[in-house]
């Protein structure tokens, strides 16, 4: 198994995707735009990506967190991700994620961003 996906709930309308594993090309990766849209149907505008289990990310990893991200602001809502440690965070740096979606230490200092947002 390349990814492991776990949808969380800590408040009304704000999720949490904690992910394990590699977020890499392929359909494992597919499973994180899958629940988001599902959030995003579900009338769940305010999610957070937990990626303090992520050992290796790609373009195409990348690539999800990005369209998620607009897929989300489309529909009024918004993204954080939290838990990102040493390579994983520095590839969201070098690739500019960073400015476009804010970056946490985990996923409650995330959370309690959307409620005071």
């Amino acid at each position: 198994m390349i990814l492991e996906v776990q949808q969380k709930s800590t408040a009304p309308g704000v999720g949490i995707l904690e992910l394990r594993g590699k977020l890499l090309m392929g359909n494992d990766s597919r499973q994180v735009e899958r629940a988001v849209e599902e959030w995003i149907k579900a009338d769940v505008k305010r999610v957070i990506f937990d990626l303090g289990g992520v050992e290796m990310i790609d373009s195409t990893g990348v690539g999800i967190m990005v369209m998620c991200h607009a897929k989300l602001e489309k529909a009024g809502g918004s993204l954080r991700i939290a838990g990102a440690k040493g390579i994983i965070h520095d590839i969201l740096h070098m690739t500019h994620v960073d400015r476009i979606v804010r970056i946490f230490e985990t996923a409650d200092e995330a959370g309690k961003n959307f409620r005071a947002a």
